[in-house]
């Protein structure tokens, strides 16, 4: 159909709009696809469209593909282990990054690294106390209300899966029972004040060998005492002052031993001062005493050579150290006090010198004629 617009300004030629025709063309065709009539085969059946078998095959392949290729690899991180497990045979593999496996064959299974933590006698997230598992009975048969926390790890992750049903339940049952058999060995006073740190170091001693035999993949990293109390508010009070008091002693105690140890390393400096100084003057004294021996020793020799001449120097000398220093005070009748000097015997030891060594000279001349 050919469309011209009237070059005389009248529209369109038939008087009617050529779009609206080709609209209602366009309805008439879809109009035949719906209501084209269903057909039948010669028995009087209706012939039924055919099933894209291809297009629905193709769709499941594609998805087939798909969901192999994922199951081909798996990624592993430093946190986790994975257990690989191949027709019922398991294998644990630690190493992190990419790993490949058989779709379909190998199933996989992540179990963490990291260390877990078990609340026992209380809830972590109320905190509220659990009787059952907190209440115990010590050895002078008193009841306390102690709380731990006990902190674990998987150390084999394929008799962490299969070789216990419950594996944290077991460990949880081993940890009640031996908390129980420790704290019962113990006064009360002990639990609640100073045996904590013995209770901790008994009982994870005891719950690891026992873990050890059972062989549940597990392994005990720690078990603390989160806070042990009597279950009546008096005796609680009690116990508090009774803390106090040996947390005063401790502090006395303390403090002594460090009174003690700054006064004991100053008492010892000051002991081997004295002792140092006393081998001091024991060494100068004897070194004065030796001088003065060997001095008297020269001195007899000396005087053994000739006894005179060896006395008069030795009176000389003595003058002559003594005399300096004196005084001489002459009173009269009348009560008059008059200080004299004495002299200087400088000429007078000069003229004694001479005199020493005339008589020196004449003591030999007489030896060599005898």
């Amino acid at each position: 159909m050919i469309v011209n617009r009237n070059p005389f300004g009248g529209g369109y030629f038939n008087g009617t709009n050529p779009f609206d025709e080709l609209f209602k063309m366009k309805g008439k065709k879809g109009e035949k696809k719906e209501d084209e009539p269903e057909r039948f085969r010669s028995d009087g059946r209706p012939v039924r469209k055919k099933f894209p078998v291809k297009r629905f095959l193709a769709v499941i392949v594609f998805l087939l593909v798909v969901i192999t290729g994922k199951n081909c690899y798996y990624i592993l991180d430093e946190d986790n282990y994975a257990v690989v497990t191949t027709l019922g045979n398991a294998k644990a593999v630690s190493q992190a990054g990419l790993h490949f496996k058989i779709p379909y064959i190998q199933n996989v299974t992540k179990v963490s690294k990291v260390i877990m933590g078990m609340p026992i006698g209380y809830t972590t997230d109320t905190g509220e106390s659990i009787d059952d598992e907190s209440v115990m009975i010590t050895r002078d048969f008193n009841f306390v209300n102690t709380d731990f926390y006990l902190e674990y790890m998987v150390n084999d992750p394929v008799k962490y899966l299969y070789a216990s049903e419950e594996p944290e339940t077991t460990l949880k049952m081993l940890a009640l029972s031996y908390i129980r058999d420790t704290v019962g060995i113990y006064n009360v006073d002990d639990v609640i004040t100073t045996g904590k740190a013995e209770i901790q170091s008994e009982i994870k001693e005891k719950l690891t060998n026992r873990i050890m035999e059972e062989d549940i993949g597990l392994a005990v990293v720690n078990i603390t005492i989160q806070d042990a109390f009597p279950p009546t508010a008096e005796v609680l009070n009690a116990f508090k002052n009774v803390e106090n008091a040996k947390q005063g002693k401790e502090t006395a105690i303390n403090n002594a031993n460090k009174d003690r140890n700054e006064k004991i390393p100053q008492a010892e400096a000051e002991c081997d001062q004295i002792i140092k100084n006393a081998e001091a003057e024991k060494e100068a004294r004897i070194n004065e005493a030796q001088g003065q021996v060997s001095r008297f020793e020269q001195m007899y020799e000396e005087y053994t050579k000739y006894p005179l001449i060896t006395k008069q120097r030795m009176f000389y000398e003595t003058m002559e150290e003594v005399l300096p220093s004196l005084k001489l005070y002459i009173v009269d009748e009348s009560g008059t006090q008059k200080l004299l000097p004495l002299e200087s015997f400088s000429s007078q030891i000069t003229g004694a010198t001479g005199q020493e060594t005339q008589d020196t000279e004449n003591v030999n001349q007489e030896n060599g004629q005898e």
